[in-house]
């Protein structure tokens, strides 16, 4: 069944392997072919756990070949995502269905393409409309601030948080991209970081502030070299008290028990300083196509949701130019009330 982020399967694609037209070998054969073509783990990783919850369904109801396939089936597995319930009674959200769906659609054309199958029956399919959602919580800046203050820093590890909060903030970068970060990456004399195989497996420049260097130079300097571990040499800038690389789970329940801690009222975890990076950016008058080169967009589009989040300036222009107002006190009005005050 499927759980909290899907079908995972240790890796491997499940079923069969034996038929050499099967579900199994097709699907593991797709998987090859990204990875020749230089698709990310992580893309590999993401169609293998979706492509794995179609074979599994596939399989329940008797479906063995990729040729057996055709386009009401697929509808039929397109409602039944959308009748699943997890085991909290929740449905899955839209965004989740079309996660399920997309790997699918990218199969069946690689299928028809490749000759495995005559036609794709995934070429007509429509996956489910996206509604736009707003990123839920933006930390002020003063909210901002109070996380950053959690960590206590006179502890190795309490300093090395403190720098990963303030690259997070500084930055705007994703999980992935901070995990793989290394010393050398960092270029203080034109504060700027390099970002190596972002996502799209593509390198950028962005700046980061003094403020973050410093914390870095002090955690390199202070706390780093506490936290390596004889016998297991790494160039990685950010360890884990085991001298090893973070797993993105694991800097996510970091992050989150900051926010948590820092008790603002708003909950989570590294995106939270991401979205919250730009907007405050934005509202301070950043050109959006900055932001979109920071946060490492392809598409312009996907950075524009924060001008529907960036609302100071919406505000400030909503109290100057709408009519209705509270009316001002006239002087006889301000003076007759300061007349009946009581003396002090």
């Amino acid at each position: 069944m499927m759980g909290k982020r899907g079908t995972r399967q240790s890796g491997k694609v499940i079923g069969d392997a034996t038929d050499p037209q099967g579900m199994t070998a097709l699907a593991k054969a797709y998987l090859e072919w990204g990875r020749v073509h230089n698709y990310s783990e992580l893309t590999t990783d993401h169609h293998l756990r979706y492509l794995n919850a179609f074979l599994k369904w596939a399989a329940d109801r008797g479906i063995a070949k990729p040729s057996d396939v055709t386009k009401p089936i697929l509808e039929r597995y397109q409602r039944w995502l959308f009748q699943y319930r997890k085991t909290n009674g929740d449905p899955l959200s839209f965004s989740t269905q079309k996660c399920y769906l997309v790997p699918l659609r990218s199969w069946f054309k690689w299928l028809a393409k490749h000759n495995h199958i005559l036609f794709n029956p995934a070429s007509e399919l429509e996956l489910p409309k996206q509604s736009q959602t707003l990123p839920k919580n933006i930390l002020t800046a003063g909210e901002a601030e109070i996380v950053l203050g959690q960590p206590d820093t006179s502890d190795p590890l309490g300093l090395r948080d403190r720098a990963i909060l303030e690259t997070f903030y500084s930055t705007g970068m994703r999980r992935k991209e901070l995990i793989g970060l290394k010393p050398y990456d960092f270029d203080r004399e034109r504060q700027t970081v390099m970002i190596r195989q972002g996502k799209g497996k593509k390198d950028r420049v962005i700046p980061i502030g003094e403020r973050a260097l410093d914390w870095i130079g002090r955690y390199e300097r202070d706390a780093r070299p506490k936290l390596l571990v004889s016998g297991k040499p790494t160039d990685l800038l950010f360890l884990t008290h085991f001298g090893e690389a973070f797993t993105l789970d694991r800097l996510s329940q970091m992050v989150k028990g900051y926010i948590a801690q820092a008790e603002t009222g708003k909950a989570g975890s590294c995106h939270v300083f991401r979205h919250t990076m730009a907007t405050l950016m934005l509202e301070n008058g950043c050109d959006i196509r900055f932001i979109q080169v920071m946060l490492g967009h392809a598409n312009l589009k996907t950075t524009e949701i924060y001008t529907q989040v960036s609302i100071r300036k919406l505000v400030e222009a909503h109290r100057a130019t709408h009519p209705a107002k509270m009316p001002q006190k006239t002087a006889a009005e301000q003076s007759s009330k300061e007349s009946k005050a009581p003396p002090a």
